[in-house]
């Protein structure tokens, strides 16, 4: 795999939110559901999200950027690109072979030279198990095998339900169900790890990655935890108050409306909003009066009532 701070754009000094964000604008253009007439989307999008799962792994960001393992998350090379580089040079010995100091080594080990596993017990201290002949069981040791690759998947969640933390049921592409617990601060683009459900390698099954898209709401609004609703009442109500049935993402409850409540005045239902990572919003509900049309009996109270107050006072009118 490349670079991942090249797969998402970013500096190798990017924040977490430089992160994030990088991401979410990749994995929007990317998102298999909006191509779904370019198979190479889905190749583009699961290296995307590679790649943000390693960067926003601080143990694996760590050791990525100390070079010990590679955009897969694998253990990095120890030798690069091996022997016939600077720092392993021999000059070429009298019987064909190689001897230390020069371009190369001596695999003939004749003349007093040193051969290639003197070399190698110089410098990795012996050849390990005592085998007579052989190498250090330690060297050139090939890194584990891959596992398979992650699997992308995107669910969409009804708001109530993630106001709610209610579980949701996903079926992966083999066929099976999975019923998910939402996290708490659960908002689109909030990702979930599924250990061992991605595609099958020589290493294990890579996982499934599930990004939560959460659907908006015909009369809610998200306000960070908190949720907004404009709940129309009555002129009867708003004047004298009363005890009205509210919509909440968990059922109505009946919510006071004070007496004497005006248009945009905002009452406070608590812990009705979305679940924070230590507390829960509330639902926020604004009062919006409604006037009826055609009311003859209302017309006729406001032709013989007068109002002394000046409401845009404030406004300095």
């Amino acid at each position: 795999m490349a670079d991942p701070y090249a797969t998402l754009g970013v500096s190798r000094g990017a924040s977490e939110d430089e992160i994030k964000k990088a991401y979410r604008k990749l994995a929007k253009e990317l998102h298999p559901d909006r191509n779904k007439d370019n198979p190479k989307a889905a190749e583009k999008f699961s290296t995307v999200t590679q790649a943000y799962d390693l960067l926003t792994d601080k143990d694996k960001r760590a050791r990525y950027d100390r070079g010990e393992i590679d955009g897969d998350g694998n253990p990095a090379s120890p030798f690069g690109a091996g022997f016939g580089g600077a720092g392993f040079g021999g000059a070429r010995g009298p019987q064909g072979g190689f001897r230390p100091g020069g371009s190369g080594f001596d695999f003939g080990g004749g003349g007093g030279e040193a051969g290639f596993e003197d070399i190698l017990e110089g410098l990795f201290g012996g050849r390990a198990g005592g085998q007579p002949g052989g190498f250090s069981s330690g060297f050139g040791r090939r890194p584990p095998p891959p596992k398979g690759a992650n699997v992308a998947y995107r669910l969409r969640v009804p708001f109530e339900d993630a106001a709610a933390l209610k579980p949701q049921r996903i079926q992966l592409r083999d066929g099976s169900t999975i019923d998910l617990k939402l996290p708490k601060g659960v908002e689109t683009g909030t990702q979930m790890r599924l250990a061992g459900k991605g595609d099958a390698g020589p290493g294990g099954n890579g996982d499934a990655i599930v990004t939560i898209e959460v659907e908006p709401h015909r009369y809610f609004t998200r306000d960070g935890d908190h949720i907004r609703l404009d709940l129309p009442i009555t002129l009867k109500e708003a004047v004298a108050g009363a005890s009205v049935r509210v919509p909440t993402p968990e059922g109505p409850v009946n919510l006071k409306v004070p007496a004497g409540s005006s248009s945009g005045k905002t009452l406070r239902l608590k812990d009705r909003g979305f679940h924070g990572k230590s507390t829960r919003g509330d639902l926020l509900v604004t009062l919006m009066i409604e006037i009826p049309g055609s009311d003859a009996k209302l017309a006729e109270f406001v032709a013989g009532w007068t109002d002394q107050g000046n409401p845009r006072a404030r406004l300095g009118v």
